[in-house]
């Protein structure tokens, strides 16, 4: 499981909303010291608040500090619908186009389409499974934060 510390935000029936901040791995880095990247990280630059819908059954409040979790293998089946897709189509529909001998900018075209219909397919395939909630982030455990720490 893949987890990921934030601050609930928002209530609804058997879910929540949690704010994360989302953070590079320059931290762990070995060319942090002498890295660009690294320097905009520790300044804060780049730095962006993002929130997560996850489910819950706890009785959680708004403040709460939580741990969110997705299955690895949800991610990684994800992570190749979302970018691994769009590039196949993009291949074999510039590759059909070759095949049947057509010029090269209708082959580059035939590439965008299959680029644009694989897209729309990741969409379409996104919206259908939205609300399933094996697919879903959950909340694993609330954290107790002291009173000194919170605010």
């Amino acid at each position: 499981m893949i987890e990921e510390q934030g601050r609930v935000v928002a209530l609804e029936p058997g879910a929540v909303w949690v704010e994360t901040l989302r953070k590079s791995t320059c931290s762990s880095c070995s060319a942090n010291a002498a890295c660009g990247q690294g320097l905009m990280d520790r300044l804060g630059v780049g730095r962006q608040r993002g929130y997560v819908r996850a489910l819950s059954q706890m009785q959680l409040a708004i403040g709460d500090t939580v741990v969110i979790g997705v299955r690895e293998d949800l991610l990684v089946r994800s992570s190749l619908l979302v970018y691994l897709l769009p590039l196949l189509g993009l291949f074999a529909a510039a590759l059909l186009a070759d095949g049947l001998g057509l010029p090269e900018p209708l082959i580059i075209l035939a590439g965008l389409a299959g680029l644009f219909a694989s897209w729309l397919m990741v969409r379409w395939r996104a919206a259908r499974v939205a609300e399933n909630p094996l697919l879903q982030p959950v909340v694993l455990r609330a954290l107790l934060v002291p009173v000194s720490a919170a605010g």
